[in-house]
């Protein structure tokens, strides 16, 4: 029995040889500061892990007073999202779940024990003939511990990357929905005024049938185009609906919060754009994307070498127990305990390992390879968006600043000369339809714009981010001007 003890003692003490400080992957919040500071700090915005019914209940209170009854912004817009996305909580839980494995692979394996008896109801000997009783321990396991924590550690670290990834893609999709939502509302109300304009020149058309000025032809063609506006508005009324649906969803809204408003018309373009001289740089440095590519090829070297030290011995067990027996001698029945200790291993004859090397180096030629491509696309990627940001900048200021200022001339000239009994009616109908042609796509070219502000600081920073560069162009101009 001594001898028992001595071999449990033994085993104690060689698992007290590793030990691992684990404490902080135990809390239910472990990992998330990490998260939150970087995201932050890209975003400008916090970002909550909701583990309880009161923490819920208070996030639900601070969202509905964020938006029930208000015109919210952009900034708003994403804000509640990191607030109240469900989906984003899956993820936050995806990190618990990394954590909770790093825990558990720096914990002891628990020894098995087996105990078992001969000869129940012995007439001779009374209860029993004899005892066996073993404990087994996983030595490979004890051994390789601090290999499986490290590779936990480096799995952790790239869920707590895939988190701030999410949370960044989340913002940046809100933001999208947001830019959406209110270009469609807008192009709603100039198709509103488009209506009246073409309504006016139904009538017109009309009057000038009757009079003999103008062809059923001709009246038919004013007729045709108010009504395909009719249509068109209704189509854009529906499509800024369900614009607003999707922004909806992604703030994770439901019930009471869904009466909120978005504003009326985009704000204004910057003067001029932001310059990016060294964008590729710049994403290489901060794409929190490819930061998870090379802690994906981290984790893989890592499973690698405990692969690689596991390859031709893959279970060991040290047994150690005790048997006692009962033996009837001269009418006396003496009992004798006899320590025992095995060693139970699986001989590599058939499986030498080989295979399990060669997934484990072909998983890392796999990422590794995934980390190269992620880099030649980070830096294309970043080149394209700076370069359509650019344009579509000079494309909206050109409508801007050249076509409608124009069409707005050309239509005052004509209604002036067709009041002064000059110009042609059908020259002021004519030109009306086309200054309300200038002016859907010169809102078309504005939320375009915007749009490729939000990819090329995503192209930068990863899938969604928006950080605020201070140039005070930010979408909060117009929020309080009224909405849907």
């Amino acid at each position: 029995m001594n001898g028992r003890l001595s071999i449990a003692v033994a085993l104690v003490s060689l698992a007290g040889c590793t030990t691992i400080a684990t404490d902080d992957y135990a809390r239910s919040d472990a990992g998330f500061t990490a998260v939150s500071v970087k995201s932050g700090s890209m975003l400008d915005k916090q970002t909550v892990w909701i583990q309880g019914r009161e923490q819920a209940r208070r996030t639900a209170d601070v969202v509905r007073a964020m938006v029930y009854g208000k015109t919210i912004s952009a900034e708003t817009a994403v804000q509640v999202a990191l607030y109240n996305n469900r989906g984003l909580q899956a993820s936050y839980a995806d990190l618990g779940m990394a954590s909770a494995e790093v825990w558990q692979q720096s914990l002891l394996e628990n020894p098995v024990v087996s105990i078992g008896t001969l000869g129940i109801g012995s007439p001779e000997l009374g209860a029993y003939r004899a005892i066996e009783a073993v404990v087994a321990a996983n030595i490979v396991s004890l051994v390789t511990r601090n290999r499986r924590v490290a590779v936990a550690e480096a799995q952790f670290r790239q869920t707590q990357m895939e988190a701030v990834v999410d949370t960044l893609s989340l913002a940046n999709e809100t933001r999208r929905a947001w830019i959406d939502a209110v270009s469609a509302f807008e192009r709603v109300y100039y198709l509103n005024q488009a209506l009246k304009a073409a309504d006016a020149a139904s009538e017109l058309a009309e009057k000038l049938g009757e009079t003999g000025a103008l062809n059923k032809m001709g009246q038919t063609r004013e007729h045709v185009f108010y009504a395909e506006l009719t249509g068109q508005k209704a189509e854009a009324v529906l499509a800024a609906r369900n614009a607003k649906e999707r922004l909806t969803r992604l703030m994770g809204l439901w019930g009471p919060d869904t009466r909120y408003f978005v504003p009326d018309r985009l704000p204004d373009l910057p003067g001029s754009v932001t310059a990016k001289r060294d964008i590729e740089r710049e994403a290489l440095l901060a794409r929190a994307d490819l930061q998870v590519a090379r802690l994906q090829l981290e984790a893989t070297a890592l499973s690698y070498g405990l692969t690689e030290a596991t390859r031709y011995l893959t279970d060991l067990e040290v047994i150690g127990g005790f048997e006692t027996e009962r033996e009837l001698e001269d009418d006396r029945i003496e009992t004798k305990t006899t320590p025992q200790i095995e060693l139970e291993f699986a001989i590599p004859i058939f499986d030498s390992g080989k295979a399990r090397l060669r997934k484990a180096e072909m998983a890392y030629m796999r990422d590794a390879n995934r980390l190269a491509e992620k880099a030649v696309n980070v830096r294309s990627e970043a080149r394209s968006a700076y370069t359509s940001y650019r344009a579509a900048h000079d494309i909206a200021r050109h409508y801007s600043r050249n076509v409608l200022p124009l069409r707005t001339l050309i239509e005052e000239e004509a209604l002036l000369n067709y009041n002064g009994m000059i110009g042609s009616p059908f020259e002021l109908l004519a030109d009306t339809r086309s200054r309300i042609g200038s002016v859907l796509l010169s809102v078309d070219a504005k939320r375009a714009f915007w749009l490729a502000e939000a990819n090329m600081k995503a192209a930068i920073y990863g899938p969604g981010l928006t950080p605020d560069e201070g140039n005070g162009q930010d979408m909060t101009a117009s929020a309080g001007s009224g909405g849907h």
